[in-house]
């Protein structure tokens, strides 16, 4: 029979998948291994992790709980750790972390190989009367040798006088150091209790089984080694203790600020024009080696309020592999659009032809005649062309290319005293769109323009076909409307992230019904964490 314990869990999980399912993405972030390995490495040199191993109490641990407990060797234990008087980790590493998806498929395993350098000295030491050094407990063939080193009989010392010992020496003048490393293990999970929203946490932090290795870096001398092989064995069941203790805390805390940094990022207001762009996290996965954080999103007025929500696609986004890639952030064709319509806001152009564009205003001159020459004549050099879009622009992708479909009106006015239009035009215009990117800021192009249907909407001139001026119409818009657009794309959308991750630049590329960006700049692997 199902436990309290399994039916919590079950609850738990049968939630998120609810959530999930209710909410569907609008924009994915996902990273690879490398940007969290990256992003914990520095989370651990910000928590000085480094310098929490080199405080590991290490002789004060092996004090506690010598021999594994055992009673016997207990006492033999304590009377060799009575001649260590100074034991402390000299210099740590934090060498190239690992990530790997674990046997759960839910779930990441983060291996955090540590590698030290710890040493000792012992205590001070004299003298018997004949000058022969006395023995360590332990350290001799027999039980005869005592701790401490008492002195058999006092002997004359000159500047002293009688029953004055000669100068106490350590037992070795240099420190004695062994190599010591080991490998934390942890896991990154899922955390879907019902206190709060899902989300990622790291938990089971140990000591993997079996990676402690120690050694000495220096042979001396055999009572020093006999010593140091004793100190060695004494710290293999201390040590995974003290890094579970001491440094599986560290790291929990370097992941939990990572997580926090993440989402952080992931909540920078993007500039649009005077509107923005903010994304929230719906959700986290795990999926692979990869850690997947769904994104809704809405789009704020300059006075902040949300004109609107972007919390469920229409689809579900198609999700390209990362393929080795650090990052890639994945963005719907819908929260694009809002974007593109955010900046290209509809206004209106008034132009006097004749100055702007002679030529221009030469063939539409010629075109109109061919439909109306009296109303050619009344072209003067001071004939206006006014032009308005209407609405928003229509972003959309097709099969990998974009486009920017817009409506347009376009009038003609034979002067600039005229009051009414010698004719209005309705127009169905559209653009390519192609993307490009500058370091960090993603910059959107409209290639040419094309008048894909014209439709007579008022005339004072008499009916006529107006596909007869679609050469000169396109013509006229392409060279007044397009650079007017493409100025107001041309400062870009910045996308912080991508320096935020430890990138330069960044590229991107279309899916059947998304925008992906990742990373343009070769990865560069962080140091690791030493000190």
């Amino acid at each position: 029979m199902a436990g309290p314990w399994t039916f919590t869990l079950l609850c738990g999980l049968l939630a998120a998948t609810l959530i999930q399912a209710t909410l569907s993405p609008t924009a994915v972030l996902i990273l690879g291994p490398k940007v969290i390995k990256e992003k914990l490495t520095q989370e651990l040199k910000d928590h000085n992790a480094t310098s929490i191993l080199q405080q590991l109490p290490l002789l004060s641990a092996m004090r506690e709980k010598p021999a594994g407990g055992i009673p016997v060797l207990g006492s033999l234990v304590n009377t060799v750790l009575k001649h260590i008087i100074w034991l402390k980790v000299i210099t740590a590493n934090i060498l190239q972390l690992q990530v790997k998806p674990s046997a759960n498929d839910q779930e990441l395993l983060v291996k955090i190989p540590l590698d030290m350098v710890a040493g000792f000295n012992t205590m001070e030491w004299s003298v018997t009367k004949t000058g022969k050094a006395m023995r360590g407990a332990g350290l001799g063939k027999s039980q005869s040798s005592v701790a401490c080193a008492k002195l058999e009989k006092p002997v004359r010392h000159r500047s002293r006088g009688l029953g004055v010992p000669p100068p106490a020496r350590p037992l070795v003048k240099t420190i004695v150091e062994f190599h010591m490393t080991t490998e934390a293990q942890a896991t990154i999970r899922m955390d879907t209790s019902a206190s709060g929203p899902t989300r990622l946490v790291l938990s089971d932090c140990a000591t993997s089984h079996g990676s402690l290795r120690i050694q000495l870096l220096h042979k001396l001398s055999f009572l020093v080694n006999a010593l140091a092989k004793q100190v060695m064995n004494l710290l293999v069941p201390s040590l995974p203790n003290l890094v579970k203790n001491q440094l599986c805390p560290v790291i929990e805390a370097s992941f939990n600020g990572m997580y926090a940094d993440l989402l952080q990022l992931v909540k920078v207001p993007i500039s649009l024009s005077i509107d923005r762009l903010e994304f929230d996290l719906l959700y986290p996965a795990i999926k692979g080696d990869t850690i997947q954080l769904y994104l809704g999103a809405k789009l704020l007025d300059s006075q902040g309020k949300v004109t609107k929500w972007f919390n469920n696609s229409a689809a579900s986004l198609t999700m390209p592999t990362l393929d080795n890639i650090p990052f890639s952030l994945i963005v719907s064709q819908d929260v694009v659009k809002a974007a593109v319509a955010a900046v290209l806001s509809p206004e209106e152009f008034m132009v006097l032809l004749d100055s702007v564009l002679p030529e221009s205003a030469h063939r539409l001159k010629s075109s109109i005649g061919l439909i109306n020459e009296k109303a050619a004549d009344k072209l003067g050099s001071t004939q206006i062309v006014k032009i308005l879009t209407q609405d928003t622009p229509e972003f959309f992708i097709d099969q990998g290319h974009a486009k920017v479909a817009q409506l347009i009106v376009l009038e003609v006015f034979p002067s600039s005293e005229a009051l009414r239009p010698l004719f209005t035009l309705g127009i169905e215009a559209s653009s390519e769109a192609q993307f490009y990117t500058k370091g960090d800021q993603l910059i959107l192009n409209l290639n040419n323009i094309s008048s894909d249907r014209i439709q007579l909407m008022n005339s004072g001139i008499g009916w006529f076909q107006p596909d007869v001026l679609k050469n000169i119409i396109t013509e006229i818009i392409h060279s007044i409307l397009l650079p007017n657009q493409n100025g107001k794309l041309r400062s870009g959308v910045p996308v912080s992230l991508v320096k935020a991750l430890g990138f330069e630049a960044a590229e991107s590329s279309l899916t059947k019904d998304a925008l992906v960006l990742t990373p343009a700049s070769l990865w560069k692997p962080s140091s690791p964490v030493s000190q």
